[in-house]
């Protein structure tokens, strides 16, 4: 049984929309932030998959990807993409 691709659309600042998918969507509980990991499966030049974090921000309704730009915060973020590479 092939995965499902979970895929969202985001709107860029520009107004332009783009399809992206989902690697995971997760909350830290203690600080109740939700993060999400997406891919636009771009290639860098060693043939690895380009993946993306932003911080789901509701507080407008709308749910708006916000950049991660505490330093304790980006640093419990790559826990969480370590233990995933660990994973796979």
């Amino acid at each position: 049984m092939e995965n499902e691709k979970k895929m969202m659309s985001i709107v860029a600042e520009d107004g332009s929309v783009e399809e992206v998918e989902v690697i995971l969507a997760f909350e830290f509980k203690d600080t109740k932030k939700e993060y999400v990991i997406y891919t636009k499966n771009e290639k860098d030049e060693n043939d690895n998959i380009t993946i993306y974090v932003s911080n789901v921000d509701r507080t407008s309704g709308e749910p708006k990807l916000m950049g991660v730009d505490d330093e304790a915060e980006w640093n419990r973020v790559k826990d969480v993409l370590r233990e995933l590479s660990k994973a796979e």
